[in-house]
């Protein structure tokens, strides 16, 4: 036993490694490289090989830092820290720069080598090439996450990465969009990132009573103001004071309760019904609607001076057919929730049904993508999700030549269906039908390329002949 743990402990007279160690070190993923007390490399593994891009002949016998540049070696060497303090380092961050000049991450972990006596002989490190992840961070980070809200297409990418700096402010915002794409969620997200966080979110929805009681509703009333008024009750601008208030489908509110909310604007005050004294309205007002409020405002439907006090800042939410490309990303969310929810072990959707999903055009929204996979976790038990777990109703839509395929083949024939669909609706005009699919002129023609997709019609870039 002794002897065992010699040779594997002990770097050989020759500056290598014992051919038992060596058989090991050679067969891991993890790059691996001995020093002696002098910082030269006396062994050096495949693996170490293949991430730094220098052969071990030429490794053998130089100093480390001249071999494996890396970020640390300068003023935070892990190998030097552990020779000094006798403290292995575990994971510790890094990169470096390989043979061809790129920058590779890794992790780093350092060991000390002891001989039969226990004097320290020099040391080891290993080193984990840390590229496939990255990518994946990158990947994920594309994604584009603010708040509960998640996305991966650039339309949608366009209205978070304003909603931080709408935080910051204290301005008034207008969020315009169908119902069921996410208002509510990106006020919340706004919400959560003020310095109003800690105070309460209060949503009401205007559309959903009559005047009268939206009036109470929303400032409250004293005791005696009205027939069942038994006692004094708080208005949603009290409940919210120190937060944020929701005014959810505005657009549906008379002209006379108009006035009314034109004056909390203007002034930061209200009255309860019934009360003789003015109150402070301390909130953050967001409103939210699902109908064009300019047309409101033409036809006399909406007074033009609260039209113009609520959209100081405005946002449009796309509708989730103008950004597909999120709906399988959607799809893995709700599964996430519903299996939490219920405590099922859904692993996902078969390519058919993403291809059902994705070419669905949804008047719902996220909402009714929601509801889809609700009513398929009602009728699935495990495993994933089939095509007998949809709405009898969605099911032939179903486009026949995904089936059989995987769900790579299924996406690449969905972005083939959705891109030839967007050039048909313009006309052949790539840059409305890059608007409309919510990416870049030159991401569209990328995929176009890839994909085999003949293209007629106009550019986009099209001018009038000079004559």
């Amino acid at each position: 036993m002794t002897r065992r743990r010699k040779t594997a402990m002990s770097p050989s007279p020759a500056g290598s490694v014992p051919i038992a160690t060596e058989a090991i070190l050679e067969s891991i993923s993890d790059g691996v490289f001995t020093v002696d007390r002098d910082w030269n490399i006396s062994s050096f593994n495949r693996a170490a090989e293949r991430i730094t891009g220098v052969l071990r002949a030429d490794a053998i016998g130089r100093r480390c830092s001249d071999v494996f540049r890396a970020s640390m070696c300068e003023t935070r060497c892990a190998l030097r820290h552990t020779m000094e303090t006798g403290v292995a380092v575990v994971n510790r961050a890094a990169f470096i720069v390989n043979a061809d000049g790129q920058r590779i991450p890794i992790s780093v972990s350092t060991a000390l080598l002891r001989d039969e006596h226990g004097a320290i002989v020099g040391g080891a490190e290993t080193f984990r090439d840390l590229t496939v992840v990255e990518e994946l961070r990158k990947e994920i980070r594309g994604r584009f996450q603010v708040g509960d809200i998640c996305s991966r297409s650039a339309a949608m990418r366009r209205v978070l990465e304003v909603v931080p700096r709408l935080a910051d402010s204290e301005s008034t915002i207008l969020l315009q969009g169908e119902t069921g794409t996410g208002k509510e969620l990106v006020a919340r997200a706004i919400h959560g990132l003020s310095a109003r966080r800690d105070g309460p979110f209060v949503a009401v929805n205007c559309g959903a009573l009559p005047d009268t009681l939206l009036e109470s509703e929303l400032f409250g009333h004293k005791m005696g103001a009205f027939t069942g008024a038994t006692r004094d009750r708080p208005g949603r601008f009290a409940v919210a004071r120190g937060g944020t208030l929701l005014l959810d489908e505005i657009g549906e509110v008379s002209p006379a309760l108009q006035v009314r909310l034109l004056r909390v604007l203007q002034e930061r005050q209200f009255e309860p019904l019934g009360a003789t004294r003015t109150e402070t309205a301390d909130v953050r007002i967001i409103a939210a609607t699902h109908r064009d409020l300019a047309t409101l405002v033409e036809s006399g439907a909406f007074r033009q001076d609260l039209y113009y006090r609520i959209k100081v800042m405005t946002i449009e939410l796309p509708p989730l057919r103008r950004r597909r490309e999120d709906i399988p990303l959607l799809v893995q969310h709700f599964i996430g929730v519903f299996n939490a929810v219920q405590g099922k072990q859904v692993t996902g959707v078969s390519p058919d049904v993403l291809g059902v999903l994705t070419a669905h055009d949804y008047p719902g929204n996220v909402r009714e993508l929601q509801n889809l996979i609700e009513h398929a976790f009602v009728l699935v038990g495990e495993g994933q999700i089939e095509l007998e777990h949809l709405p009898r109703e969605l099911v032939p839509v179903a486009p026949r030549r995904l089936r059989g395929r995987n769900l790579v083949e299924a996406t690449s024939a969905l972005e083939v269906q959705a891109i030839r669909e967007a050039l048909e609706r313009h006309g052949g005009n790539r840059m409305a039908a890059a608007r409309e699919l919510g990416m870049h002129k030159s991401t569209l023609f990328r995929k176009v390329r890839r994909l085999g997709i003949e293209l007629t019609g106009k550019d986009g870039r099209s001018r009038p002949a000079v004559r």
